[in-house]
């Protein structure tokens, strides 16, 4: 049985994980990244990075799958910006 912590973990990893994908997709079909901070998302990222550790070191599933896919999101948007900025 599933315990409630570990699904409210995990839908709220799932709301703020999906919350990316509207800019993902946007900033690679226009291939407009302009008005997007290259700062925001670099220090973004690693405050990411720095939750998967904390998952990890805390065996935390939800914090830890969700954050690595936010992460990867985010690194899509700094390589986009980068690329097209």
């Amino acid at each position: 049985m599933l315990r409630l912590d570990f699904i409210i973990g995990l839908v709220a990893g799932i709301l703020c994980t999906v919350s990316f994908l509207p800019q993902v997709i946007r900033a690679f079909k226009t291939k407009q990244t302009k008005d997007l901070s290259f700062s925001t998302f670099s220090i973004f990222s690693l405050g990411v990075a720095l939750w998967i550790v904390y998952g990890i070191l805390t065996k935390q599933i939800p914090i830890i799958l969700t954050n690595i896919t936010i992460l990867v999101l985010a690194l899509l948007i700094l390589i986009m910006k980068a690329k097209y900025g």
